[in-house]
């Protein structure tokens, strides 16, 4: 029988989504314990203090510190999904510099640790800019606030100096309708929806999709969320990307996709 530990996220890093967070990995559980594995749970919270003996790891880890035990765990591992290294690549720090490498539509951003080093190109931007905590991933709404301009700024980074944030990511606003996605790399499977009730344009959606895929192959992520950007020219830009999302409104669904990938990649090895 397989031995498989299964990490829950912590809930510092589900805002909003806690019970949701748990669910997908409760079902993910369950239908890998339907395939003939063997599932025991552990926390985000019990890495490095409670011993992982199983092999194979499933893991919604999310926070620096976990990522890193579990980074250190994962030398003695035969195989993490998501792995630890996918998830850092997904804090803002290193996401903007690995979608700046690739082909995919991003906006125009740029880390800032200084209030008085304003980068040329951001005061170059005539409007709006997002100002988001650049060191993981949002845990509260002031992780991501929106601002008039780069005047802005130094004030916005002392708001976040002030809660312990020491790096900041700074992103051009870009005009259009906000839609979230889910996919699981490999699979086919792929799922949007609008972030508000709005009526979208007629976009291409195979686009998307395959734009989505592109991004999370850039960050090694199997299982993956993110946010586009649908302009009035109907372009399609990510402007965020996660690793292992709450798949909320198709948590069942999802759960039997992530777990037959995950026992794909253990036929692999």
């Amino acid at each position: 029988m397989l031995e498989i530990a299964g990490i829950t996220r912590k809930t510092d890093f589900s805002p909003g989504h806690i019970l949701n967070d748990y669910l997908i990995m409760s079902l993910t559980a369950e239908e890998l314990n339907k395939l003939g594995a063997n599932v025991t749970m552990y926390t985000e919270d019990e890495l490095g203090v409670k011993e992982i003996k199983e092999n194979l790891i499933i893991s919604m880890v999310q926070g620096p510190e976990g990522s890193k035990k579990l980074l250190e765990l994962s030398r003695d591992k035969q195989l993490i999904m998501n792995t630890p290294e996918s998830v850092i690549n997904c804090y803002r720090y290193n996401l903007i510099k690995k979608m700046e490498k690739s082909s995919i539509p991003f906006p125009l951003s740029r880390i800032i640790t200084d209030r008085n080093k304003i980068p040329k190109e951001i005061k170059n931007i005539d409007g709006p800019l997002w100002l988001k905590r650049g060191d993981a991933h949002a845990s509260c709404k002031e992780d991501v606030v929106k601002i008039n301009s780069f005047r802005e700024i130094p004030d916005g980074i002392d708001r976040f100096n002030k809660r312990g944030i020491n790096r900041c990511a700074v992103q051009q606003h870009i005009e259009g309708f906000t839609v979230k996605f889910y996919g699981i790399q490999g699979t086919g499977f792929f799922y949007w929806y609008p972030q508000t009730n709005q009526i979208l344009p007629a976009f291409n959606e195979d686009d998307l999709s395959y734009i989505a895929n592109l991004a999370a192959a850039a960050l090694d992520l199997d299982v993956y969320g993110g946010d586009a950007i649908i302009t009035p020219d109907l372009d399609i830009i990510i402007i965020d990307m996660n690793d292992w999302p709450s798949f909320a409104p198709i948590k069942e669904k999802a759960s039997k996709i992530i777990a037959n990938k995950f026992i794909q990649k253990i036929k692999q090895l």
